[in-house]
């Protein structure tokens, strides 16, 4: 008996049909990478993140290129979290409800 596999194709993640879903998750800000204050949301403990939106988003995301504004500049956290890596597919499966859309 043979069972016939399908190989279920996982669209690629490009800078042009990237959904910005990983700028909803909280980005600690742990070196100086010239972040500007207005994207900092510092705590009552000290402790700075960036500054989240009331939609959610990170500030420093354009809402319609979905793109940063402070690339050259962004959090050491957000230089580490690579496009379509394992974490990256995660969070936009999460996000997207596993509908992958290009």
């Amino acid at each position: 008996m043979n069972i016939e596999v399908n190989e279920l194709h996982t669209p690629e993640v490009t800078c042009a049909n990237c959904q910005a879903c990983c700028c909803s998750l909280e980005v600690m800000i742990i070196s100086d990478t010239g972040v500007p204050e207005r994207h900092i949301h510092v705590d009552r403990y000290g402790s700075e993140t960036m500054l989240r939106l009331d939609d959610g988003r990170c500030s420093a995301l354009d809402r319609e290129t979905l793109m940063c504004t402070i690339y050259e500049n962004r959090p050491w956290v957000c230089r580490e979290f690579e496009m379509a890596s394992y974490e990256c597919i995660n969070e936009r499966n999460e996000k997207m409800g596993n509908a992958q859309t290009n």
